[in-house]
């Protein structure tokens, strides 16, 4: 199941900047809260003025910018500023949990993104300052506002008790969600190699078919036309040497699964023209442009190209939101690469899929070289050099 993504505005906007904005609003509302009643609820605005807020503020924000950095001396900082701002060293004087706003907030985020001992610290470090208050001051001194009345002091507990569970839970869903991609991708990347399994299955079965029938050959013809059965074991050397080097390079994807039959029909470059002919009537006019030195390719190589093209190719048909793409064959001495290009939205692949995993991991188990990527001008760009083996690198 798809994790539910982060709110933009939750991602975008830093730790930092929430927890000085909840100090604000805990040092605006008391005011907006009492106004016209003539009474204050003890902080610094009623025996130090503005100036004594301004203070108080300078240290609540070197707070909360320690919020990422150093979680507990945040924590600390903050509850050292609350503690000034709201008289809590005078007698008698009340501390309201909106007052407390800042600290509850980077609680939450500590909670959230910080290292679980860290989290714990600053749970600990608030909850013993709300005690020791309690048990210090003399009178109900930590509360909630209710209208224009202070509350008990549980509600400040309780805020900050329900400000760490969500932080906690919030945690816990994103390393939930990272835990399913993690898993998907690995099952995407084992799922490829089953698949490259199942293709090779029917090329090596094809190259020792091709054998078993030049040996026959060639013994039939040993003694009446040697010259036969020279070029009949000369064609066995090929074909085993080909099919050796495949099995070298594919043999790390090969998954062996019981009672699987494989009906898959390998397909190749020479497939090119028709999968371009294809798109083409789906809506996507598909650009083919060859350059280098035509020949054949080993299977593996040729069937490899052909995927990376196929699953380019229907990722921007799918998602591009372009009418065209171009798609580049070059050829070389010891090289061949492959390059899809389109002027789309440059996405690429829908999030949470897996085919351009799947294609990097195909080239690298040929020892080639995979590129995927925005385009700095516009749209997308699927690129990888694939290694022709036997072939002197120019």
């Amino acid at each position: 199941m798809p994790a539910t993504p982060t709110p933009p505005l939750f991602r975008h906007v830093p730790p930092e900047a929430w927890t000085a904005l909840a100090w604000c609003v805990a040092v605006a509302y008391p005011a907006l809260l009492l106004r016209g009643t003539g009474r204050l609820y003890g902080g610094a605005a009623a025996h130090g003025g503005l100036p004594f807020t301004l203070a108080d503020t300078a240290v609540a924000f070197a707070g909360a910018a320690l919020v990422r950095r150093v979680p507990v001396l945040s924590v600390a900082v903050l509850l050292i500023a609350t503690w000034t701002e709201t008289d809590g060293w005078a007698a008698k004087s009340q501390v309201p949990a909106v007052a407390l706003l800042a600290v509850d907030v980077a609680l939450f985020l500590i909670t959230a993104r910080a290292p679980r001992r860290s989290s714990r610290a600053a749970f600990a470090l608030v909850m013993t300052f709300l005690v020791l208050h309690i048990g210090l001051v003399p009178g109900n001194t930590v509360g909630i506002f209710t209208g224009t009345h202070i509350g008990t002091a549980d509600g400040a507990a309780l805020l900050a008790l329900v400000a760490w569970l969500a932080g906690r839970s919030l945690r816990q869903n994103r390393e939930h969600a990272e835990a399913l991609s993690s898993r998907a991708a690995a099952e995407a990347v084992t799922a490829e190699r089953l698949r490259i399994a199942r293709e090779m299955h029917d090329t090596v079965a094809h190259s020792i078919g091709i054998v078993a029938l030049q040996a026959g050959a060639a013994r039939r013809v040993i003694d009446r036309r040697p010259e036969r059965a020279k070029q009949a074991l000369g064609e066995i050397e090929s074909a085993g040497r080909e099919t050796l080097a495949a099995l070298r390079r594919m043999l790390v994807a090969l998954r062996q699964a019981d009672g699987e039959v494989s009906h898959t029909v390998p397909q190749g470059l020479a497939d090119l023209d028709r999968l371009a002919a294809t798109t083409t009537a789906a809506g996507v006019r598909v650009e083919v442009r060859r350059s280098g030195e035509p020949g054949p390719l080993p299977p593996e190589i040729d069937l490899s190209a052909f995927r990376i093209i196929q699953e380019s190719v229907t990722n921007v048909l799918r998602h591009a939101d372009v009418r065209d793409c171009l798609v580049t064959v070059g050829r070389t001495a010891g090289e061949l690469r492959v390059e899809i290009t389109d002027r789309g939205r440059g996405h690429g692949t829908a999030p949470g899929g897996f085919g351009l995993a799947g294609l990097r991991e195909r080239v690298a188990l040929l020892h080639g070289e995979f590129e995927a990527g925005p385009r700095p001008e516009g749209g997308f760009r699927v690129a990888a050099r694939l290694p022709v083996p036997g072939e002197a690198t120019a």
